[in-house]
C-alpha cells in the first residue's frame, strides 16, 4: 500500500543524471514553499558536492537565495552567507556545510516510502534543506537570520570554509547564537568535545636478534605504555545536565628495521577527546602527565592536531527555547560549534538524520526526522 505523502511527492521528484560533457546541466528542481522536505533533500543530494567540488551546489544556492527579497547574499570563495536586516534585537545564525564525503555507489537519491537514501542525506543536506526552506518561507522572523553555507568541513581543518570566513570576513558571522545543522535526529546534541592527537617516539638501540641483550627493543618498551592507554578509565563530567565521555585511543603504531634487527625506535599515535570543562592546554597537560612515567631521556612527544571543545551553551534564551521539551545529550565528537564558541557565539547542534549512519554507504534520512527538525527551527524563528 502506497503512502499518501509518497504519492504527493512523486510528481515533484526528479533524478538528475549529469552528462560528462555538460556537468553544469545537473541542477535541482526546487519547489519553494512546498512542505515535502524529503523531496527537497533528494534534489540537494542529486547535486554532487564532495569536498573541494561544491562549486555547482554553491552556485545554485547563490542564484536561488539572491532571488529572495530582503536577503543580503555574500559569497566568499565557495562559502555563502545570506543575511536579513530587519533591525531585530537578536540575530540567529543557521549554519551548515555543503560538502559530503566521497560517493560510494550512493550518489543518486532514492526514496523508498518515507526514507531517502543517498550520500549526504543525513550529513548534512537534510539540515541544509531545512535552512533553505526557512529562508524561503519565513519572511518576517522574530529574530534577524544569518544563513551560512560553507565548504570543506569533511576534510582537514586547515581547509575549512568556515575557517576561511572567520579569517576573511568575520563581520558576516556576527550573531547572538548559532544552530549547526549537523545530524542529531531532531534532538539537541549540545556543545562538543575537543580533540588532540599526539605522536610518541620511544627510542631503543639496534642489535642483532641473536644477541638482543646488546641492544634495547623500542617496540617492547611500548608495551607498558600501550597497557596504560588501554586501561584508561573514561572521565565522564556532567555539564549543564549533559554527560561527556572522554576517550584515549591508540590509533597507530610504526616501528622495526629488519627481520633480524632489534628495533631502535617505535612511533605511537594517540587520539584524545576531552570534555569542554577543560581547556586544550589543560587536556594536553593531563595527557602528558599520564604518559610521563613511560618516557626516558631521548623520547619525544609531539602534538600534531588540536581542536578546541565547546560547552553546551544552552543557557542562551534562544537555544534554551529550542531545547525545551527535547532530548538533550552531549556531542561526543567534534563539530564546528567550537569555531563559533571561539568567536564568543553560543552554539548547539540540531539537525535531521541519524549521526550513526553518516558517511556510510547506507546513509539515509527519514521523513519524520527532517519534519521534526524543520518544525523546531520554524517555531523558534517565528516565535510560535
Amino acid at each position: 500500500m502506497s503512502d499518501s505523502r509518497t504519492e504527493a511527492f512523486e510528481p515533484r521528484f526528479v533524478r538528475f543524471h549529469r552528462a560528462p560533457e555538460q556537468p553544469e546541466t545537473r541542477r535541482p528542481r526546487i519547489l519553494c514553499g512546498v512542505t515535502d522536505l524529503l523531496a527537497k533533500t533528494a534534489d540537494f543530494v542529486n547535486i554532487e558536492s564532495v569536498s573541494f567540488q561544491e562549486q555547482n551546489f554553491v552556485a545554485w544556492l547563490e542564484e536561488d537565495l539572491n532571488a529572495i527579497a530582503g536577503l543580503e547574499v555574500t559569497r566568499v570563495g565557495d562559502n555563502l552567507v545570506a543575511r536579513t536586516n530587519l533591525g531585530r534585537s537578536q540575530r540567529l545564525i543557521l549554519a551548515g556545510h555543503t560538502d559530503t564525503v566521497p560517493v560510494n555507489n550512493n550518489g543518486t537519491a532514492r526514496i523508498e516510502g518515507d526514507t531517502l537514501y543517498g550520500v549526504g542525506s543525513a550529513d548534512m543536506k537534510g539540515g541544509l534543506a531545512v535552512f533553505h526552506e526557512i529562508a524561503h518561507r519565513v519572511t518576517a522572523p522574530v529574530v534577524d537570520l544569518t544563513f551560512v553555507f560553507y565548504a570543506r568541513e569533511e576534510v582537514a581543518g586547515e581547509h575549512s570554509g568556515l575557517r576561511e570566513l572567520i579569517e576573511q570576513a568575520p563581520e558576516l558571522l556576527a550573531g547572538d547564537c548559532a544552530i549547526l545543522g549537523e545530524p542529531t535526529d531532531g534532538q539537541i546534541e549540545a556543545g562538543c568535545q575537543g580533540s588532540l592527537r599526539f605522536t610518541i617516539h620511544l627510542k631503543g638501540a639496534r642489535a642483532h636478534t641473536a644477541r638482543p641483550w646488546m641492544g634495547r627493543n623500542a617496540i617492547h618498551r611500548a608495551a607498558p605504555l600501550l597497557a596504560e592507554l588501554a586501561n584508561y578509565k573514561a572521565r565522564r563530567p556532567l555539564l549543564d545536565g549533559c554527560e561527556f565521555i572522554e576517550s584515549v585511543q591508540t590509533v597507530g603504531i610504526e616501528g622495526g628495521n629488519a627481520g633480524n634487527v632489534v628495533p631502535d625506535g617505535v612511533t605511537i599515535t594517540v587520539h584524545h577527546r576531552f570534555a569542554p570543562d577543560r581547556t586544550a592546554d589543560e587536556a594536553e597537560q593531563w595527557f602528558r602527565s599520564l604518559i610521563a612515567p613511560h618516557l626516558d631521556d631521548g623520547d619525544t612527544v609531539e602534538r600534531i592536531d588540536r581542536s578546541l571543545a565547546c560547552p553546551p551553551s544552552l543557557e542562551h534564551p534562544l537555544l534554551a527555547a529550542l531545547a525545551h521539551g527535547r532530548q538533550v545529550s552531549a556531542k561526543l565528537g567534534w563539530t564546528d560549534v567550537a569555531r563559533f564558541a571561539e568567536l564568543g557565539i553560543p552554539a548547539t547542534n540540531f539537525g535531521s538524520g541519524d549521526p550513526t549512519i553518516a558517511h556510510t554507504q547506507n546513509e539515509h534520512l527519514h521523513r519524520d526526522s527532517i519534519e521534526r527538525t524543520y518544525e523546531g527551527v520554524f517555531a523558534l524563528v517565528t516565535g510560535q
